[in-house]
C-alpha cells in the first residue's frame, strides 16, 4: 500500500487545529524526523500542556540532547502538570482506584 504523506499530514493537520492530541504529537515526530525541531518542540509543546505524556518526554530528551531549552522544558513541564492537575476529579481518582 502505498502512503500518502502530504494528505497524512493535511490530515493531521486538520484535527490538530480541532484538538486532537495524537495528532498534534504525529505533526511533531513529522517535523522532528525532517530536522525541524523548533516546529517539533512547538507541536509537542502543544500537546504536553493537553496532558500528553509522550509529548512532554520527548521535549524532555530534546533538552538533555540540546535541541530545546531549558525554558522549554520547563514551560512544558508546567503545562503538562497544570493539564493533569485540571484532569483529576475524585470519579477519575475512584475508577482508578477500582480498576474501571
Amino acid at each position: 500500500v502505498e502512503e500518502d504523506k502530504p494528505r497524512s499530514i493535511r490530515h493531521w493537520q486538520q484535527a490538530a487545529v480541532q484538538g486532537h492530541v495524537k495528532s498534534r504529537f504525529n505533526l511533531g515526530v513529522y517535523e522532528y524526523k525532517n530536522g525541524n525541531y523548533e516546529l517539533a518542540v512547538q507541536h509537542w509543546m502543544i500537546s504536553a500542556k493537553m496532558g500528553y505524556e509522550r509529548s512532554l518526554n520527548n521535549i524532555k530528551e530534546m533538552f538533555k540532547r540540546g535541541q530545546a531549552t531549558k525554558e522549554q522544558h520547563a514551560e512544558a513541564l508546567l503545562g503538562y502538570r497544570d493539564a493533569v492537575e485540571e484532569m483529576k476529579s475524585p470519579q477519575r481518582e475512584e475508577a482508578k482506584r477500582s480498576g474501571v
